[in-house]
Formats: C-alpha cells, structure tokens, sequence
C-alpha cells in the first residue's frame, strides 16, 4: 500500500514535470498579450470579465475537455494524436471512404504538431528571457542572444538522452508553479475582490458587450492552454490518475492564483500592463525569477522535443515517414530515444522563428493557427471513437462533442485574424510536413504495387529450384521482403552471384499496426515451406521498439534455431526511378526517389547486426 502511494506521488511529481511544463509558463506571456493587443480598453469591468474568460477556457478546454473526455478515450494505455487516429480508423474500418478521410485529417493534424513545436520553445524561451528587459533596459540588446545560446545548449544535450536530467524536471517545474501561486497570493490579499471574477457572468457579460472584441482576443486568450495537448499525449508516460491529480491539485489552482494575481496588479498599477508577470515580483527576486523562469521554459521545451522524437517514431512505423536514424539513449527505457534529422531541423526552424519575429509579443502572433486545428481535430475524431468504437447513442455524442467543436471552432476561426501576422509561419511547417509524409505513404504504395506485379510466388519458386539444389552452406539467412509470398530481390542475388543457398532460410515481412502495442506472444507469425524454409511475419505496435535479431529469438522451439554468429541478414537496396504517369506529380515523384535514396534503411531501425547485412540492390521504377 504504501509502495502504491510513493508510486503515485512519483508518477504524480513527473506529470507535473513533463506534462503542464509547456501550460505552467503560458503566465508569462497570456495576460500581457491581451491587454496589449491595443483591442480591451483598460477598466477594471474589462479586467474581470479578461481574468473571468481566461478561468472558464481552462476549465471548458483542460478540465472538462481533456482531463474528463478526451482522457478517457486511451488506445490500450496510450494517448496523443497518432493513438486517437488509430482508434478512430479502427472504429470506422467497416467505412473505408470515411476511413481514409479520417486518417488524412489525423496524419495532417500530427503535421501540426511540428509547427507548434517551432513556435513554443521560441515564444517560451523568448518570453523568459525578456524577464532581463524588466531588470534593466541595458540588456534589451542581450535578449535574442542569450535565447539563442540557451536554446542551442538545450539542442546540443539531446543526444546525450533525457534520463539523467529528467529526474530535476518535476521538482524544479513544482517549484515554478509554487513561486508563481504565491506571486499570486501576494497580490491578491491587497485586492481580494479580484475574486469575484471566478463568476461566468463577467465574462458573459464582456461577451455580451463586446461581441467583437471578444472574438479578436480570443486569438490571444488561447495563450494560455498552450500545451493541452501533452495531456492526452503523455497519458501512456503517466496515466490518467496522476494527471488529473497534477492537474487539479497543482497545476491549475497555481495557474488561476497567477492569473488573478496578475489581475490585482493591473487594478493596482495600469501602467503595469507592460509585462505584468514580471512586475508582479519585488525588485530583489527579478533576476531569480527570471533563471528560474527560463528553467521552465526550458523544461517546457524539453519535453515537447521528447515528444517530437516519439511522434516521428510512430510516424515512421505507420508507414509516412522513410526510416530514420534512431539512437536509444537508454539500456533499460526504450522510449528513450534521439533523432539527429529531427533535433536540427527543429532548432533551425526555432532559430528562424526567433530572428524572424524578435519578440514574443510578435511570436504570439503566429501562434495559435496550429494547436487550435490540433484541438479542433482532436474533438471530431473523438466523436468517432465514442460514436462508432463505444457505440454510444448519436445525441448524447453530439451533446458530448458538440460544445467543445464550437468552443474550438471559435478559437481557430479567431486565430485566423493572425494569418497574415505570422500565423502562416507553423502552417507553413505543418503543410511541408505532411506533404512529405503523404508522399512517402503514396510512393510507398506505388512501389509496393510494382513490386507486387513483377513479383514471383516464392512457394512454387522454392519448389523449382529444390528440384535441382544449390550447393547449401551453414548458417542462417534471414531475407527481408515487403510483401509475404514473394521472392525477394535479395535472394535472387545471392543465387545468380554466389551458387549457394544456406542451410536455413527466413523471408521475413514486417507489418505495423494501428494499434500502440503487440505483445510478446503475437509477434511472430510463421509458416513452414519445407527444406528448412520459412515465411514469418512479425508484428509491431506503433510504439513498440522494432528489433528483429529480439523478436526471431522467439523462434526457438519452434523447428528453427538461430545462432548470431552465423545468421546473415540479407536487404535489397533498391534504388527508385521516377517515371511520368505513375500516379503523382512529377516533383513528387522526383522527391519520393530523394527520400528513398536517403532513407537509413531497416538495418538501424530494426536493430540489424551492421556487420551481418548483406546490402544487394536492384533499380525499379515508378
């Protein structure tokens, strides 16, 4: 029992870390961005119902939404995006038109995803590091320096695997949301009836008078739930129990007590409008503040990076991204993972944002587009999961779903006014992203399609050639082929060149599923073809850790024994030339033969002894 609670309160401590890092710093710049948008004019009414809005979007959008809901709706213990996705398809999978619909939004939804890993860290970082400009006008000049330099450190570190610093992530962000809770506090005893805007009718009644207004700031209001999302992504790191503990016990009464604080001040001092988290703290704790302000930022970005590198995994397993180069930085976590290809390329993108936009005032402007898409597309496919998974009646999910589509239909159409400010910039990332990604799966099934029609049945082939055996050599092969039942490239290779086939032979196929994890005891499927031949199929979760040396090991027992020292994996390298008219425009078949050609290939990703691949390649074209 008492092991039970350390573990809760473990679990508990890290959600707080890993989870509301991104949400717990949002006090640094949500306020500031909306009084500062020139849009509310300045009167303690308009502050009430502004502090009244920003309480009832967290509790609508976090609390009821993801925290209730969307939380509920796990793929077998895993949450986010890619696992929503393939509870909805699978929930549909009798309606393959609105099957395929459903899995374009999604995969363009977790294109979002990278658009909003762009701006975050920068308008995060940015915002902390302005903290120095409230210190002392002289360091106005150092800011987007010093961003850069701790953002560049922060990328650096990655390769060297989050578990030896991971363990400071929960402490250090309690003690964010600690400090920030009684920066609060401290403001709110010298002005309590700030209170009072815990009431919905202020902010209904700002609504009410400002119905225009009220829909422009709503583009600047959403500030303030960024990193939502972590919650239903990190579920499968966490659980629901410790989230919504960490939630509700920490996170947002930390957040509100900020906010209100904030609040206080500006009925106080107007003048404080200019940067009021900062103001808010005597003039002695400025520059801790700000250290222990960037921290957070830093953590905040540590974990959406985590997050990208265990986003473009699953990608890559469902088949819309080409093999990458995956370092684990952990013998005993195999979540624990980098990804050169994807840690630069965010820090170049993050770099560009930073110079481009210089402030996270200018930054909050691109903000928003993406994540509230992401929002908007998280609620429609929970209302296919809960409608045709759960099978629960039509009205009470358009009663479940219906009023968070609207509240987030709201949101994205206000952050549409911020297109043209920058708001194009992450829809810009995400549109190239998922162009890639669809390209790949299209030139994937081009290809597949190819190889298939030029196929030869393996079963009759092993036949012929039995008739008249080549000389066979010790030792295991084990050749790795798209599609079962068909001869690989590879073993008609070895046969013209070497004249010998091995005492034993694997043609293995490795399939993905939409489903985050397969279990030990299915994942081989085997068939025996006679003469020491056979066909197996291993089956992997998307968030499953592909290792396929592991997985034939289980073939022991079963009338195959393997030995590494004389078991020679075998790949075709094929090298793809684009054709006209094979299905997809010119580029993208030029780009699909680029992405090809500079994928890593299976031997990295499924853990293949280096010294033991045999690479034979052939040209095809598409």
């Amino acid at each position: 029992m008492q092991s039970s609670k350390s573990s809760l309160a473990a679990l508990t401590l890290g959600a707080i870390g890993v989870v509301y890092g991104d949400i717990g710093t949002s006090v640094l710049y949500a306020v500031k961005e909306v009084f500062g948008s020139g849009h509310v004019p300045f009167t303690p009414a308009n502050v009430y119902g502004i502090l009244s809005i920003f309480f009832w979007t967290l509790t609508v959008i976090v609390s009821l939404k993801y925290v209730v809901l969307v939380l509920r709706a796990d793929n077998h213990g895993e949450g986010g995006l890619i696992a929503m996705l393939a509870l909805a398809s699978q929930a549909v999978k009798d309606k393959p038109q609105l099957r395929s619909v459903l899995l374009g939004v999604g995969i363009f939804g977790t294109s979002l995803f990278y658009g909003d890993g762009v701006i975050t860290p920068a308008i995060s970082v940015l915002s902390a590091v302005e903290g120095l400009e409230v210190v002392s006008d002289h360091f106005k000049h150092y800011v987007i320096p010093i961003t850069l330099v701790v953002l560049f450190c922060l990328f650096a570190v990655q390769k060297r695997g989050t578990g030896g610093i991971g363990k400071f992530f929960g402490p250090i962000t309690l003690v964010w949301f600690v400090t920030i809770a009684l920066l609060g506090v401290s403001h709110i005893v010298g002005h309590p009836e700030i209170l009072w805007a815990l009431s919905p009718h202020h902010a209904l009644g700002f609504m009410w008078a400002n119905p225009g207004t009220s829909f422009i700031i709503l583009g600047a209001v959403v500030l303030c739930v960024t990193g939502a999302e972590a919650l239903y992504a990190d579920l499968g790191h966490f659980g629901k129990r410790p989230i919504r503990m960490a939630w509700f016990g920490v996170a947002m009464p930390s957040l509100t007590l900020n906010y209100f604080g904030q609040g206080a001040l500006l009925l106080a001092e107007p003048e404080a409008v200019k940067n009021p988290f900062y103001l808010m703290a005597p003039d002695w704790a400025l520059v801790p503040l700000v250290i222990l302000a960037t921290m957070a930022t830093v953590i905040a970005s540590q974990a959406l990076i985590t997050g990208a590198f265990s986003v473009t995994k699953q990608v890559i397993q469902l088949g819309y991204l080409p093999r990458l180069n995956i370092q684990h930085t952990s013998v005993r976590d195999t979540g624990q993972i980098y990804m050169p290809l994807v840690n630069w390329g965010l820090f170049v993108a993050i770099v560009l944002a930073v110079v481009m936009f210089r402030s996270s005032s200018n930054l909050a402007a691109a903000y928003g587009i993406a994540v509230t898409l992401d929002m908007l597309i998280t609620t429609t496919l929970t209302f296919f999961v809960i409608r045709y998974g759960w099978r629960y009646p039509l009205a009470l999910c358009v009663a479940a779903t219906g009023c968070f589509f609207v509240v987030d239909l709201a949101f994205f159409a206000s952050n549409l006014l911020k297109l043209f400010q920058g708001g194009w910039f992450p829809l810009m990332i995400g549109g190239i992203v998922f162009s890639l990604m669809m390209t790949w799966k299209e030139g994937r099934r081009l290809l597949n399609d190819k190889l298939r029609a030029d196929a030869i049945d393996l079963k009759d082939f092993l036949e012929s050639i039995f008739i008249s055996p080549p000389t066979r050599v010790d030792g295991t092969a084990v050749f790795l082929t798209a599609e079962t039942g068909a001869v690989p490239n590879a073993l008609l290779h070895n046969l013209k060149h070497n004249k010998v086939l091995h005492q034993q032979n694997l043609f293995v196929t490795v399939h993905n599923h939409e489903t985050p994890w397969i279990g030990l005891d299915k994942r081989l499927q085997v068939e025996s073809l006679g003469h020491d031949c056979w066909q197996v199929v291993v089956h992997y979760g998307f968030k499953n850790d592909p290792d396929l040396p592991r997985a034939l090991e289980l073939l022991r027992g079963r009338g195959c024994e393997l030995e590494p020292m004389t078991t020679s994996y075998f790949l075709s390298r094929d090298t793809v030339i684009p054709t006209i008219g094979s299905g997809m425009a010119p580029w993208r078949e030029k780009l699909f033969a680029q992405m090809h050609h500079n994928a890593s290939g299976a031997a990295d990703f499924l853990h293949l002894p280096n010294n033991a691949v045999v690479e034979l390649g052939s040209k095809i074209e598409i």
